[in-house]
């Protein structure tokens, strides 16, 4: 079975955004980079596919060269192999752009299920995973929280409103990962060492005019200073009233 992982490399959660000059980029300067989270969960269903039924996992990625060294920690964890789309400024490439870049090289091979994150921490637009599948015309179910193979069809359970929808859908396919889909492994140092065998293939793509531009960003306003209105039973006629009259959620 070929599977292929699509994987944005991100900034780290940790690490303190700050607004670039131009007012419409952030400042990569000394920003730590690492896989979108989401991303390592369809990263790890991937791998653990392949184990159970065989096959290969190929890692794909569009971004600079800043982010072929991430891209690397894909292989220690049960990738076979990685492409890496090298566009920059691809952080402000629109979703469809993108798409499009990972339609156009994943059509040149064979593929039979297309693993991708729900959406990103960065951007968290959460369109590429279903723009790539329209592109492929294939079928997408988003947000798997569980999932499996069976013949040539795959069945998927998607946490909606408290319940559970069940999907089937005939391979191949493309399917964007929940938190929990699978619990990313930890490599051990055989495998680290294995990866540097591993296949890494670069190439210089271009995207499409823009649909989409970002005009600006902004920081979030400063949070007002809480009130204290008392203790005890007593207090609870005037946090009434501040729920009802000032913040009109009563």
């Amino acid at each position: 079975m070929n599977i292929f992982i699509c994987v944005k490399v991100v900034p780290d959660s940790e690490t303190i955004i700050k607004i670039a000059p131009d007012g419409k980029t952030i400042d990569e300067t000394n920003i730590r980079l690492a896989i979108n989270p989401y991303d390592e969960y369809a990263l790890e269903a991937g791998v653990q596919l392949k184990e159970k039924v065989g096959g290969e996992v190929t890692v794909i990625s569009v971004g600079d060269e800043n982010v072929a060294g991430v891209i690397k920690k894909c292989l220690p964890v049960g990738a076979d192999k990685a492409i890496h789309l090298i566009a920059p400024n691809s952080r402000m490439v629109e979703p469809l752009s993108i798409a499009r870049l990972l339609a156009d090289e994943i059509r040149s091979h064979p593929f039979d299920i297309i693993f991708c994150g729900k959406t990103t921490i960065d951007a968290q637009n959460g369109l590429v995973g279903e723009l790539l599948g329209s592109l492929l015309n294939i079928p997408v179910v988003s947000a798997a929280s569980q999932f499996s193979v069976e013949g040539d069809r795959a069945v998927v359970s998607r946490d909606v409103d408290g319940t559970k929808e069940i999907v089937d859908c005939a391979l191949p396919c493309l399917v964007t990962a929940e938190k929990g889909l699978a619990k990313p492994r930890y490599p051990s140092l055989k495998e680290i060492m294995l990866a540097k065998k591993k296949q890494i293939d670069s190439e210089p793509v271009i995207p499409g005019e823009p649909n989409l531009c970002v005009l600006g960003l902004e920081y979030p306003p400063n949070r007002p200073p809480g009130k204290i209105i008392g203790e005890g039973a007593g207090a609870a006629p005037e946090l009434v009233r501040l729920l009802t009259e000032e913040a009109k959620v009563l």
